[in-house]
């Protein structure tokens, strides 16, 4: 695991209790019925909290699975590396 994926998986367990790490992995909208609209609102306070970051509101359709999460914040870190 990276560092990223490690404070993914942290983020994801605060949403979602529970989950190993590899069920974390696997977690999409798909997968979990915990996962509605209030534990996506949660999960996108928590990722702008732990990276920095800003989500649009446009971009969460993107949010759907952790993999996806993981490649979103990806690019935001790398965006704003980019731009120092």
């Amino acid at each position: 695991m990276n560092e990223l994926e490690d404070r993914l998986i942290r983020c994801f367990d605060l949403v979602f209790h529970g989950l190993n790490p590899n069920q974390i992995r696997g977690a999409s909208v798909q997968t979990l019925p915990a996962w509605d609209s209030l534990a996506s609102a949660t999960l996108v306070a928590v990722l702008e909290q732990e990276f920095n970051v800003q989500i649009d509101p446009l971009d969460l359709p993107e949010l759907t699975s952790f993999l996806s999460a993981q490649a979103y914040i990806s690019d935001k870190l790398n965006d704003a590396a980019g731009a120092n």
